[in-house]
């Protein structure tokens, strides 16, 4: 692909072509504009604490970060405003838009600032005679976001790891999502429903947790806990009574690390300052990579969990030392997986692949 650099690297070289060539005015004038104005939203992750607290500079940027929902970061670029020129948004959402609706406004890159394994999410009524995976066909199953990027996530995985296929089930679509202050408004493109399958809008007002106390589901899937096994309500339960050992067993039979967010970036500010790839990516990493070594120093002292640092030690022996890794190395099978499901399911209308979601300036890019 074509050789791109940072805005600092092409001055440098720049430079030594005018000291050459005697020819100065043009880079003088390059060197010469002031960084980018750019604002961004995301969620405060300790991962990328450093960027919203301005600590480590974004390379050639002057970045302003706001806090927001993913729902609502979600609906300000697909249907919205388009306010962030660059942001953390809905993996599977943007898939939804790119694949269904054209979406070419926003690009991504290969940062991926929230990722996390899902058999934790799936909860059980306890008098359902639900004990294992296969128990759930037939069952009714609730959720806020059907096509929301944890639930497409959760269905591949039960229909590749123990045959339950979408329609083996009924679905009930809550009206309200209890974590909604959490996550925003589920957005438009995490209420698609396939054809195909059994489904049914919830009672109005009445949340996804709520259908489950009630009776009038089975099972929920969501990506949130939901309240009322908040509250040790005895009749709710996870289906995987011991979800960090089925997770890790999922981790070492596939190697796959399940992706949640990516970074978009406005497509037309990336191709009219085709260093700003790098410096985004360099500035996500640089920030996680902090991040990292405040938990390898610090995170048994700020963090409560009494046996934190045994937990941490026990992720990197397993995963590796960089387990959040950005860039396509090592990830392209969990993004290959995702676009599988999301096209078997009937959300996206074709099978994407890596090389159409994101630019191809980030093509390259690794840690």
């Amino acid at each position: 692909m074509a050789h791109y650099t940072t805005r600092r690297r092409f001055l440098k070289s720049s430079a030594i072509v005018a000291a050459i060539t005697g020819f100065y005015p043009a880079i003088l004038a390059f060197s010469a504009v002031s960084n980018l104005s750019l604002k961004a939203a995301g969620y405060r992750f300790p991962r990328t604490e450093a960027l919203f607290s301005a600590s480590l500079p974004i390379e050639g940027c002057d970045a302003h970060f706001e806090e927001a929902g993913i729902g609502d970061i979600n609906s300000n670029l697909f249907s919205g405003p388009q306010t962030y020129d660059f942001c953390e948004i809905g993996f599977h959402p943007f898939m939804m838009a790119y694949a269904n609706d054209g979406f070419r406004d926003y690009t991504l890159l290969p940062i991926f600032p929230l990722r996390t394994f899902r058999h934790k999410s799936i909860f059980i009524r306890t008098d359902r005679k639900i004990k294992r995976p296969e128990d759930l066909k037939g069952k009714s199953i609730a959720t806020p976001g059907y096509s929301s990027t944890s639930l497409t996530w959760i269905r591949g995985i039960l229909q590749d790891e123990y045959g339950i296929k979408p329609e083996d089930v009924k679905w009930v679509v809550a009206r309200k999502d209890s974590s909604a202050a959490l996550s925003g408004k589920v957005s438009s493109q995490e209420n698609v429903i396939p054809k195909g399958i059994s489904v049914r809008q919830g009672p109005v007002g009445v949340d996804e947790s709520e259908l489950l106390t009630s009776g009038e589901v089975d099972a929920l899937f969501h990506a949130v806990v939901p309240k009322a096994f908040v509250a040790g309500n005895p009749e709710v339960a996870r289906l995987f009574s011991d979800s960090k050992s089925a997770e890790q067993a999922y981790y070492r039979k596939t190697g796959i690390f399940p992706i949640m967010h990516a970074v978009a970036v406005r497509r037309s500010l990336i191709e009219a300052n085709p260093w700003l790839a790098k410096s985004l990516f360099d500035a996500y990493s640089k920030a996680k990579f902090i991040a990292y070594r405040r938990m390898d120093k610090l995170g048994w002292a700020e963090d409560m969990l009494p046996w934190y640092g045994q937990d941490l030690e026990e992720a990197q022996k397993l995963m590796n030392k960089n387990w959040y890794s950005y860039g396509f190395k090592g990830n392209e099978l969990a993004l290959k997986t995702l676009f599988r499901y999301s096209y078997e399911q009937g959300l996206s209308s074709k099978q994407l692949s890596i090389q159409e979601l994101f630019h191809p300036l980030g093509m390259s890019l690794q840690e």
